[in-house]
């Protein structure tokens, strides 16, 4: 079955460190597990580390960034594509303003280190 999200139906979510736009997910299009979405961080802005239990795509569509993947830091820009495994602790620390697409599972569980229980899966992505 073939589907069309029109960009007026594209869902945003804003956190402390970057704005999420769903472009796809289970939950809007519908797709068969996968999600697509754009993040956009300011300059400075350094996220939460934190791991997913499966693979993502992330796809810098502009700026600079340095994408911390378990302990080794890779600096990205512009049209520069990093795989980030499973099961592996990230942080992303935007160095100039920012625009990235990512691509994983749709229903993909996210955790951070020192909480007791997972936070299940984020509303940009499901």
């Amino acid at each position: 079955m073939t589907a069309t999200v029109r960009a007026g139906d594209n869902r945003r979510t804003e956190t402390p460190n970057a704005t999420m736009t769903t472009l796809a997910s289970p939950t809007l299009g519908p797709t068969d597990g996968l999600a697509l979405w754009r993040v956009e961080m300011e300059a400075g802005v350094v996220g939460p580390l934190h791991e997913f239990d499966s693979e993502q795509l992330w796809t810098a569509l502009a700026g600079e960034l340095t994408i911390t993947v378990d302990g080794t830091p890779s600096d990205v820009a512009a049209g520069d594509t990093i795989v980030i495994p499973a099961g592996v602790e990230r942080q992303v620390a935007a160095r100039t303003a920012a625009r990235l697409i990512v691509c994983g599972h749709g229903d993909t569980v996210v955790s951070v280190p020192g909480e007791e229980a997972p936070r299940g899966t984020p509303p940009w992505i499901a």
